[in-house]
């Protein structure tokens, strides 16, 4: 009988501890995300908060291990001026890949052979590629992003949220997210400051572009080719993008209880494949 595990995340466990689980899985679960402002009424953890309520609680229900959290990603178009005191800690694109293709290399050198990145914040996509198929390329291992949040695309949590599309729900510190803070401590959130904040452009840009949310893409004459490098406080005048006051802590648990179900299926699955990893000893390591 295969000895259960007394906890879930690999820092709480003991080197045997990982020897025996690695002789019945070599799938491991890293959630990523971002230390970045979120408003006057969410902490600057909430989408790292998101990467780690996904990550336990599925680790927990398949029975694999998870990472502690990478809680710093891409984040420059949040941190405002210098000297305001906006808190978040952003790190450069090349340091990001750095930092997860060593995480990884790691990860692969003690025996894991599946890695599913787990990450909570939108901005690391833009730049997360190049070190996924570095991370393939050099070793042969599985290499998978989830993304358990919802922008434009609801996704399994269409049902779920009141706002319209117009209060964008599932953009940044709006119905989704302050429903997930609330699920997980509530006395993290100060409802008290929530603000329902729409986009606009940026004050550099003519009145005949468009910006309907947070994401990069700004409308011309009613087509989306357009984008620009943007500051997040260019288009949104208090950090939210949308509409806050809808949301509940119950609302959070059922998002949370969706993505953590959806990725238990896939690490099912993700567990049948064959993976034969032909670089595994990081000697690049120093």
């Amino acid at each position: 009988m295969t000895e259960s595990l007394i906890s879930h995340c690999m820092a709480e466990l003991t080197y045997p501890d990982i020897q025996a689980y690695l002789k019945r899985s070599d799938l491991i679960l890293i959630p990523m995300a971002s230390t970045e402002q979120h408003g006057p009424h969410l902490p600057l953890s909430t989408d790292t908060t998101t990467a780690y309520e996904v990550s336990k609680r599925a680790a927990e229900q398949a029975d694999v291990l998870y990472t502690p959290t990478v809680w710093t990603g891409y984040s420059p178009q949040h941190m405002r001026g210098a000297g305001q005191g906006m808190g978040t800690i952003t790190i450069r694109a090349e340091t990001l890949n750095n930092l997860l293709y060593d995480i990884a290399r790691s990860l692969v050198h003690h025996g894991f052979n599946k890695l599913i990145f787990v990450n909570g914040h939108g901005s690391n996509i833009k730049v997360i590629d190049p070190v996924l198929r570095k991370i393939r390329y050099d070793t042969g291992a599985l290499v998978a992003f989830y993304k358990p949040y919802a922008e434009r695309y609801m996704g399994l949590v269409k049902d779920l949220m009141e706002n319209p599309p117009e209060e964008t729900p599932g953009w940044h510190s709006s119905e989704l997210e302050t429903s997930q803070m609330l699920a997980h401590n509530a006395k993290l959130v100060r409802m008290d400051r929530a603000t329902h904040t729409e986009t606009h452009i940026p004050s550099w840009l003519p009145a005949a572009f468009n910006k309907a949310d947070g994401a990069p893409d700004v409308e011309f004459k009613g087509y989306q080719y357009f984008q620009f490098p943007m500051d997040h406080d260019e288009f949104t005048d208090t950090g939210v993008i949308g509409n806050p006051m809808r949301a509940t802590a119950e609302k959070g648990e059922e998002a949370f209880r969706r993505y953590a179900a959806h990725l238990v299926d896939a690490i099912a699955e993700l567990s049948k494949v064959d993976v034969q990893v032909f670089n595994r000893e990081f000697r690049e390591r120093v």
